[in-house]
């Protein structure tokens, strides 16, 4: 709102520091910090209301050290994460930005289905929670609105230089001897290659088939995701703070990847429009980071399916916009080992039980981070190490620009 407002002055009245709207490094700091101010202003009223609403943790005795003590805490904190990426992005972005406007649905929509869940488990008594067939059919949808919008809305686009142009299309003369043309494409970014795109369309040499199998990957990464996050959410502090590092890294990612000058310079796809993404996602590095204040060891509230939920989507989201979807197992390592360590932890207790007639473990307990406070690891040390290493897949991820 902010920005349309600004926009406006500064057109019309050429209004004295409107302009500074216009730069897409000012707004992102300035959301960073409207969200770590709106956490700081209503994180403790909103902890306060869960608390009179009875909105506490029910804890199942797994035998953990500090577990019970745990019981009772506050969750569906994950209220106070999407309302501190929401805030600042409706002020200080460009609404009419079809990305924009992509995330906003995505941490809504992922939010809905968590608060839901937490909603039955917590107020109508429900252990279960939301049924897993509904939240999947949840994901599906959400990942059928990301998947169709990026094949058939006509701002999504990538631009495309002198060599690979389309001579049937409209080409554009940026200078002497370079021409591009924007164009609607399944493109995407391949780590590590030197020729570091990849067409789906080509790949799968059919537009409609190649279409079709976008959607369902799309609808694919953001439930696994999704998922991996809520399974990450066990330890105080671990799936927000592992989020905050994925989310400065996809950061980067939008600046780079909308700004011609920086894609040229380190060769990779340029993607109109895409810098406006990087606002989003600082506000989402400020909502985590705002909300390790209250979650970190020893936690005053949980996220809850609430958070963990909509942090997955919306990661899965701004991986998939920004054509990096193909980095996800990199940057989202983290969140990918929890879920094989539980993968892996069930199948080999089934396998064993058909073969032996006894199930038998890999880890002392999964997802993987339980397994380390079975072995009587503090849990503030388990969840350090967790973010650092985070931050070298972070790291790693973005040295994919270079490493070919």
């Amino acid at each position: 709102m902010l920005y349309h407002l600004f926009e406006f002055l500064h057109d019309k009245y050429d209004m004295m520091g409107a302009g500074l709207f216009r730069y897409i490094t000012f707004r992102a700091m300035i959301a960073t910090i409207l969200s770590m101010a709106y956490i700081g202003i209503f994180g403790k009223p909103i902890i306060q209301k869960l608390q009179k609403l009875q909105m506490g943790e029910i804890v199942r005795n797994l035998g953990l050290a500090g577990q019970m003590e745990k019981q009772g805490t506050p969750t569906m904190g994950g209220i106070i994460i999407i309302g501190a990426v929401v805030f600042p992005v409706l002020l200080v972005a460009d609404l009419t930005n079809v990305y924009i406007q992509l995330l906003l649905t995505t941490i809504l929509w992922t939010g809905a289905i968590g608060f839901l869940d937490d909603y039955l488990k917590r107020v109508k008594k429900n252990k279960d929670g939301l049924s897993g067939k509904f939240k999947i059919i949840g994901q599906v949808g959400l990942g059928l609105i990301v998947g169709i919008t990026l094949v058939s809305n006509s701002d999504v686009k990538v631009r495309q230089f002198s060599e690979n142009l389309d001579k049937s299309k409209p080409i554009v003369k940026l200078q002497e001897g370079v021409d591009y043309q924007d164009v609607q494409s399944l493109e995407t970014t391949v780590p590590f290659l030197k020729h570091n795109t990849l067409n789906y369309s080509q790949l799968l040499h059919s537009e409609s088939i190649s279409h079709i199998a976008y959607v369902l990957l799309v609808i694919f990464i953001i439930t696994a995701v999704s998922n991996g996050a809520n399974i990450t959410d066990g330890l105080d502090g671990l799936a927000a703070g592992t989020s905050a590092i994925i989310a400065t890294a996809l950061a980067i990612f939008a600046y780079l990847s909308g700004n011609i000058i920086f894609s040229n310079y380190l060769n990779i796809m340029y993607i109109p429009n895409s810098g406006e993404i990087s606002i989003f996602a600082t506000a989402l590095v400020g909502a985590c980071v705002g909300f390790l204040w209250y979650n970190t060891f020893p936690a005053q509230v949980f996220m809850g399916d609430t958070g963990s939920l909509a942090l997955g989507g919306v990661i899965a989201s701004l991986a998939i916009v920004l054509r990096k979807e193909l980095m996800i197992p990199l940057l989202c390592g983290v969140f990918l080992i929890e879920n094989l360590s539980v993968i892996i932890q069930v199948f080999y207790f089934k396998y064993t039980k058909k073969k032996y007639g006894e199930g038998r473990r890999v880890f002392l307990m999964a997802p993987l981070h339980h397994h380390y406070q079975k072995k009587d690891i503090p849990e503030p040390k388990i969840v350090t190490r967790f973010w650092i290493i985070s931050i070298l897949f972070a790291i790693t991820t973005i040295l994919t620009l270079k490493i070919r």
